[in-house]
């Protein structure tokens, strides 16, 4: 097999021949899509790769348990929380301190080890605790939500995430059961009751008025989604036109190229908007294309276009990691693209045809070990307590080979 550094070279040097023809090539890889604008010199691939070992795969997990344990923070240190450029009131927002914490403890219960590991228990346990009782908090509450900027419903999402991962491995700390069955039932009601109006999806930047439609973000769509499948999948209460909505909702948002659209519905215009383009979009694109997958809504070839997207167009995630500011031309890029795209990126590898994933597998942990930094830590933000939420999505996206996820079949009609 090509070596990935030659293949990855290879296909950049073609980007820019065969992008311009991006329109008149409907069935085109979005790998080969969209040339660099002119003026912006494109970011070089990393010189060397590394040799990821499943061996270094076991020591770079079990570092990354040390690491999120020290990080552990907050008055009764039972939380992890992400931290942007956001704030409320000066403040990390609750929804934030949530999705955070939720995202740690899945990658600790997930790691090797965690049976034996008291301390590591211990910690989960707190977090727990937390994510359960912070549904009381008035900035998560679901009477108040009122649209407009709001992100608590990544808490939604991860709180509920992380409860049914926890339920279906069978890992609910014993003393917080019926805690969390009550938390994952009110989680799972909030985030189903803040879906676009009329539209369908998610997106915590709307109009403000909940009743209000908005455009909808593929890319928070896509994680609500695998939160419902997951709750569906246990016997909770989900409602099967809100899955359905939200599902036209990332069919919708994918361009004739392969790309998908930061907010709303793909259309003509958008193949002229350097915001749209591949190299912007290689995150949000594997995480439609794997949700759909779930769904029995894309194909192999779909996901495999997805993945070689991300492989070419790296540089431009990276390029932003670490780095100010948000959304940065000429791709509209922002830090936390990053770790995201990495995550869903390992996520499409496990939905190829089996003789494919161990090449794609090792592609994919070439580029996320490219950016472990010396402590053993990820971080794609310039906040350090944003190293645990970096950490832990790298923990996942190696832990995804045996993540499996449960998938969404929709019910018959009467």
């Amino acid at each position: 097999m090509l070596d990935a550094r030659l293949l990855t070279l290879a296909l950049l040097a073609a980007t820019p021949l065969l992008g311009c023809a991006a329109r008149r090539i409907p069935h085109a890889s979005p790998a080969m899509l969209q040339p660099t604008p002119r003026n912006v010199t494109p970011p070089k691939p990393p010189a060397e790769l590394p040799d990821v070992t499943p061996e270094l795969v076991r020591e770079s997990l079990a570092k990354g348990v040390e690491v999120l344990l020290a990080m552990q923070e907050g008055e009764n240190h039972d939380q992890w929380p992400y931290e942007g450029v956001y704030r409320e009131k000066g403040e990390i927002p609750i929804g934030y301190r949530v999705g955070g914490t939720a995202i740690v403890v899945m990658a600790l219960a997930r790691a090797p080890g965690y049976a034996e590991d008291a301390p590591r228990r211990e910690a989960v346990a707190r977090a727990v605790d937390f994510i359960c009782g912070a549904r009381a908090h008035p900035g998560m509450s679901i009477d108040d939500y009122a649209a407009g900027y709001d992100v608590r419903a990544w808490g939604y999402i991860e709180a509920v995430q992380c409860l049914c991962l926890l339920q279906r491995l069978e890992l609910t700390p014993e003393s917080l059961k019926k805690d969390c069955g009550e938390a994952l039932e009110w989680y799972l009601a909030a985030l189903q009751r803040i879906e676009i109006p009329r539209v369908g999806g998610w997106n915590y930047a709307r109009p403000p008025g909940a009743e209000n439609p908005g455009a909808p973000s593929p890319f928070m769509t896509g994680p609500a989604l695998e939160a419902l499948f997951a709750a569906a999948a246990l016997g909770k209460s989900v409602d099967p036109q809100v899955v359905q909505r939200g599902l036209r909702v990332l069919e919708k948002s994918r361009l004739a190229t392969g790309s998908v659209v930061y907010s709303g519905e793909a259309g003509a215009r958008d193949l002229d908007r350097t915001s749209n383009a591949t190299p912007g979009a290689v995150g949000r694109m594997n995480c439609v294309e794997s949700v759909l997958s779930r769904a029995g809504q894309s194909s192999p070839e779909r996901v495999r276009s997805a993945l070689d997207a991300f492989l070419v167009h790296w540089g431009w995630l990276d390029q932003r990691r670490a780095k100010t500011g948000t959304h940065v031309a000429p791709y509209n890029v922002a830090p936390y693209y990053f770790m995201f795209a990495h995550l869903y990126a390992a996520q499409s590898v496990e939905l190829l045809p089996r003789g494919e994933r161990a090449e794609y597998r090792r592609r994919v942990l070439q580029m996320l070990f490219v950016t472990r930094q010396e402590d053993g830590t990820w971080n794609d933000r310039v906040f350090k307590r944003s190293a645990a939420f970096g950490t832990a999505m790298a923990m996942l996206a190696m832990l995804e080979p045996d993540a499996a996820h449960p998938g969404w079949t929709p019910p018959p009609t009467p």
